[in-house]
Order: structure tokens, then sequence, then C-alpha cells
């Protein structure tokens, strides 16, 4: 029997935090709440979770600031984290990602959307042993099961909205797909695009990649496309 994988959330806001304890029970997993940035960030070096669900806006230091440290100290790093953002806050979504952050889900979110992302955040540190599907193109390669994608040597993080939309893109290279189709052509494997945002995604994806990065073209008015 495997022991439950357990979570720990850093939510001042009582009323969310009992909605993803809820959520968390139903799921299987074991959750412990802190309150505030300080408190949190002294948790995860004290439990070692697997999972750390972080809200942008707390009191005394901020999940931004949380997720730097965390990201910044070696034995913490690989641990993943969540962020929770509110809907206006579209800088602070691309700092996150920035900062290391895996993925983010905007409030007002359902509980049992951000606990699939957690389930696909889990999932994607697992099952090395399986031979890759990888996909090519230019220096490029991302491999399909491990949500991983590589330039030569080096791998990028990229959130798992993100890869979804890459991998539709390339799914359909060549052909121009509009915000909606990224959202909507979505299989429920790829449930993790939902919030509305492409654009952030693709602007994130882009400056990750690199000012070389060319691939995906914008088509004015319409959407994107991947680039035969």
């Amino acid at each position: 029997m495997s022991h439950k994988k357990r979570i720990l959330l850093i939510e001042d806001e009582e009323d969310i935090a009992a909605l993803i304890k809820l959520q968390a029970e139903a799921s299987g997993y074991k959750l412990h709440v802190e309150v505030d940035g300080i408190n949190g960030y002294r948790a995860v070096e004290r439990e070692k979770p697997d999972l750390v669900i972080l809200d942008v806006m707390l009191p005394g230091q901020n999940g931004l600031d949380v997720c730097r440290k965390i990201k910044s100290t070696p034995e913490l790093k690989n641990i993943p984290v969540i962020m929770l953002t509110a809907k206006a806050e579209e800088l602070d979504i691309v700092l996150g990602l920035e900062l290391g952050a895996d993925d983010y889900v905007a409030k007002p979110f359902s509980p049992k959307v951000l606990f699939s992302r957690i389930k696909a955040v889990l999932r994607r540190g697992k099952e090395p042993e399986k031979t890759p599907k990888l996909i090519y193109f230019g220096d490029f390669c991302i491999d399909i099961d491990r949500y991983i994608l590589r330039k030569g040597d080096k791998a990028f993080t990229i959130t798992l909205s993100e890869f979804g939309i890459l991998r539709r893109l390339l799914a359909n290279r060549g052909k121009v797909l509009t915000r909606n189709q990224l959202l909507d052509d979505v299989h429920n494997d790829d449930s993790f695009i939902v919030d509305r945002n492409i654009d952030v995604h693709i602007a994130s994806l882009r400056k990750k990649l690199g000012p070389h990065f060319d691939w995906i073209e914008t088509v004015r008015g319409i959407g994107y496309r991947f680039r035969e």
C-alpha cells in the first residue's frame, strides 16, 4: 500500500482552505495548512511535502517570495509548486512561472480542476523508465509522456498548460488554431488547459524558449500556427 501523498497548502482565506481540504480528503491526499508565508516556508523545510499549493497574496511574506525561496533551496527545489492567483494578477502569474512554479490556477477555481492539475503535476515526475514518445522540431524536442521540453541537453520547465498548448499546435502543424480551438479541442488527458488566457501561456513559452524561438506564429485576429 503506497503512502498517501502529502500536500502543504499555504493559504490565509479560511473558506478556500476548507474547500481544498475537503477535495484533498475526497481525492486521497493528506493536507496540511499554513496561513502565512513565513510559517509556510518553515513547514516546507520541515515536512518536505510531495507538493505545495501556494497563494500569491499572503500575510507576512507573499507567495512569490516563498516560491523563490523554495526553488532556490537545493533540497526543496524539486518539490512541485502550484500557485493560486486572483484572476487579474497576470503579472504575478508570469513572475511565478519565471520563479519556477510548476503551474498555476486562477481564482475562482473549481477544486476538481485544481486536483486534476495536482495529479498531472505529480505524475510528471514519475515513470522515467517508459520509452519516451519524442517529437522533434528544429533544435527542440518534446517528450510527450514526461511533459518535458528540451533543446540539446537543456530541459525547460514549462507548465502543464503550456505543454498542452505546444502539443496541440504541434499535432496540427501548419494549421491555424483559434484560441477557442486551443481550449476546446482539448481531450480529457489535457484537461489542464482551463483558463481562457491562451496568450499569456504563449508569451510565457516564447520568453522561456528564447528570442530565436519562432516556431509559433501569431496569426492576427485569429490565433496561432506552428510552422511546418
